[in-house]
């Protein structure tokens, strides 16, 4: 097919009736031209048809409309891979938007005559191409035979890979039957892998053959070059995941002596492309850790492998002595010269990896040795103090790394900021976030950091949130140090986070009320925080009942997540002060509408919900709305922590909020607070078949958190099992 002939028509075509990702198709025409053409902004053009039909995996009218003119530019000879890879992303995606359910995968199967017969064109690429899209059709009618006959005579062993991956989506059973011939060490590296996933993708049984064969291809990264977009480019790390998500103790098994192995291997390659899979095991399975720690304590050097430890944190103990090493290593070359300060070479690098991880493994080991580099340990600096560090668990004090503290604080006092600006004085996000650790380090220790008072104080002016540790230090002082510490948070008091811990420590409440006020004029997060300072005071904070309701009806629109949460914090305000619920039930039904009717309100809508618990008895008028959330999995717990406090108990039909807490839990949607919801219910509220699967769900070895801040998801995951299982009583 001549190009002119792909594209007669293109002009014609009523692209402004049919919308893509940003609206009318109108701009089609000009895009598929320019990249048909193959012209300097042919790429330009294949961005955009990307980011217009198939945006973010999402597809359209449009999409549909679009298919016949791309199967043609492909079967023209011009662009045909990337055309032939756009058709294969329409085909694959089930995530349609504006079109009948089915209706682009369709209108790419319609094309199959011009596009079967590329699965022959004398080029490998359009071939492999040809093969990834043919097979995302889904089609066993026409594309599974040719994909069949073309797999009997194709020679070249990446199109062969793709043929039989193709194949598998077109009929798993008959791919996997072919697959169990091509696992012999004499089969090209990359039909081997694809025999592989064959085998997995049919839920085959995992054999030694397939361990065998996985082990022999080593590193398997280079080898995946089959399928588009990264299907198969990490195959140990996938497979991997494959054999854990079945749930089974033998995959299980099979995936964790697999990965022992791997890390156990000669070639560093190899390790790398295993410790990788290795921290996918940890996050999937309960039992990886124990099971493979001991071949990865031996790589603790590597980066990879410190960071899986400080993941794992004391489930990773044995590592402990190896992590101790490296981490004091530097030490003992260190100096005073230029060579010790941060950042000072590779070996600073890796002790600090080291040192960041064994704060997390065995903090009381790291303790020492932090205080003896704390200059030149950011990571583990950030790892005892900071976003790492387990908020049930501080970092252990340390006299010697006490001292370190105040010393290091006490020069941040005095120095100059590197970056100083002369109008306004703020600091580098770099220099906060050094300053910053000291204090949180100095908050968690509390009345036992007591002494360094003076230096917390010192970087109050530069550092506002110095008055959360100042006030953490001091609570428990006696009077000399509860008038030290009050006097220099007066001094700052204007700052609204300041005068709260001012008034926590004093109970004074003229500064807050100020610094609250003050902050209702400074826009819509600005009332928020205000409103949540004023609530803090309670009825105290009478004198700022009509800037609150003045900043309320600032907010009406309720049209953006702040404005929203602004409206939570304002309506929760006036009924704290003034003990009455008739204004703050309105706004907080329209935050819970909001939550309801649209997608992105609903972790506003959720917090809301547990808010409304505070309430008691005068939240009930939000009843019928709370039970409304009890069907979404995401607002369930939530609501459930609300109606509990809210709703009369004489008509709470407990079996049913325990139903949509634990269907939250079993489906990941709101763990913690589903977590909550079935502790507040209590095991009583269970129904026996609820209670069996909760138990299944806290006994299991697959991970309940799959998704989070990657530092922190296992240690999460073990401690709602913990809390799991003490609800559910020692026998769990």
């Amino acid at each position: 097919m001549e190009l002119p002939t792909a594209l007669a028509g293109l002009d014609d075509h009523p692209w402004a009736t049919v919308d893509h990702a940003y609206g009318p198709a109108e701009d089609l025409p000009e895009l598929l031209r320019a990249f048909a053409e193959g012209g300097e902004d042919a790429e330009e053009a294949l961005d955009e048809l990307y980011g217009s039909i198939v945006h973010q995996g999402t597809v359209y009218a449009a999409s549909v409309d679009a298919a016949p003119y791309l199967a043609r530019i492909a079967a023209s000879g011009s662009q045909s891979v990337d055309a032939l890879r756009l058709l294969g992303c329409l085909a694959e995606s089930e995530d349609e938007h504006g079109v009948e359910p089915g209706a682009v995968r369709a209108a790419v199967t319609a094309q199959l005559p011009l596009l079967i017969p590329l699965l022959a064109d004398e080029d490998a690429d359009v071939r492999q191409a040809a093969g990834w899209t043919v097979g995302h059709t889904r089609d066993t009618g026409t594309a599974l035979p040719a994909v069949r006959a073309r797999l009997a005579t194709e020679t070249e062993p990446a199109v062969r890979a793709e043929l039989l991956t193709a194949y598998g989506r077109l009929d798993r059973e008959g791919a996997a039957d072919q697959a169990r011939a091509l696992l012999t060490p004499d089969t090209p590296a990359p039909l081997r892998l694809a025999a592989v996933f064959a085998a997995l993708d049919a839920d085959e049984p995992w054999l030694a053959a397939h361990h065998d064969a996985v082990l022999g291809l080593l590193p398997a990264c280079e080898t995946a070059r089959f399928g588009h977009a990264g299907e198969h480019r990490e195959p140990l790390r996938t497979i991997v995941g494959h054999l854990l998500e079945r749930d089974d103790a033998a995959d299980r098994e099979s995936a964790l002596a697999l990965l022992d192995a791997a890390l156990r291997d000669e070639r560093p390659e190899v390790r790398a492309e295993a410790l990788w899979a290795a921290d996918r095991a940890c996050a999937l399975s309960r039992s990886a850790p124990q099971r493979l720690v001991p071949a990865i304590v031996p790589l603790a050097a590597d980066r990879a492998a410190a960071q899986l430890l400080a993941k794992l944190g004391p489930a990773a103990a044995e590592a402990a002595p190896v992590l101790a090493e490296l981490a004091a290593r530097p030490d003992a070359q260190a100096g005073s010269g230029p060579g010790s300060g941060p950042g000072s070479g590779p070996d600073d690098e890796a002790a600090d990896q080291a040192l960041a991880a064994l704060v997390l493994v065995a903090p009381e080991a790291a303790a020492p040795l932090l205080a003896r580099a704390l200059g030149r340990r950011p990571r583990a600096m950030q790892s005892a103090a900071g976003s790492y560090a387990p908020a049930d668990a501080p970092f252990p004090f340390d006299p010697e790394l006490f001292a370190a503290v105040r010393a290091r604080l006490a020069a941040k006092a005095l120095e100059r900021p590197a970056s100083e600006c002369q109008d306004c004085g703020c600091t580098t996000v770099k220099d906060n976030n050094d300053i910053a650790g000291l204090v949180h380090l100095l908050r968690r220790w509390g009345p036992q950091a007591v002494t360094a008072l003076p230096e917390l104080c010192a970087v109050l002016p530069r550092f506002p949130y110095a008055a959360t540790a100042i006030t953490a230090v001091a609570a428990d002082g006696g009077p000399e140090q509860r008038a030290q510490a009050a006097t220099g948070l007066r001094a700052e008091a204007g700052k609204l986070l300041v005068a709260r811990a001012l008034h926590e420590l004093t109970g004074e409440s003229g500064p807050l009320l100020a610094a609250a006020e003050a902050a209702f004029a400074t826009g819509v997060r600005g009332a928020g925080d205000g409103a949540q300072a004023a609530a803090a005071l309670g009825p105290a904070a009478a004198p700022l009942v009509p800037a609150l309701r003045e900043a309320l009806g600032r907010t009406a629109e309720r049209d953006t997540t702040p404005q929203v949460d602004t409206d939570l914090a304002l309506a929760l305000a006036l009924w704290r002060i003034t003990g009455q619920a008739a204004e703050a039930v309105p706004v907080l039904a329209s935050v819970l509408d909001n939550g309801r009717g649209r997608q992105w309100f609903r972790w506003t809508a959720a917090r809301a919900a547990r808010e409304i618990a505070a309430l008691g008895p005068a939240g009930r008028p939000l009843t019928a709305r709370l039970e409304s959330f009890l069907d979404d999995p995401t607002l369930a717990p939530s609501a459930v922590l609300a109606l509990l406090a809210v709703g009369d108990p004489a008509v709470l039909d407990r079996t049913r909020l325990a139903e949509a807490a634990l269907h939250s839990a079993e489906t990941h949607a709101d763990l913690k607070h589903a977590v909550e919801a079935l502790r507040a219910l209590g095991a009583s509220a269970l129904t026996p078949e609820q209670h069996d699967r909760l138990t299944a769900l806290a006994t299991r070895d697959r991970r309940l958190v799959l998704s989070g801040a990657d530092h922190a998801m296992i240690r999460e995951d073990e401690h709602l099992r913990t809390a799991l299982a003490a609800l559910l009583g020692p026998t769990a």
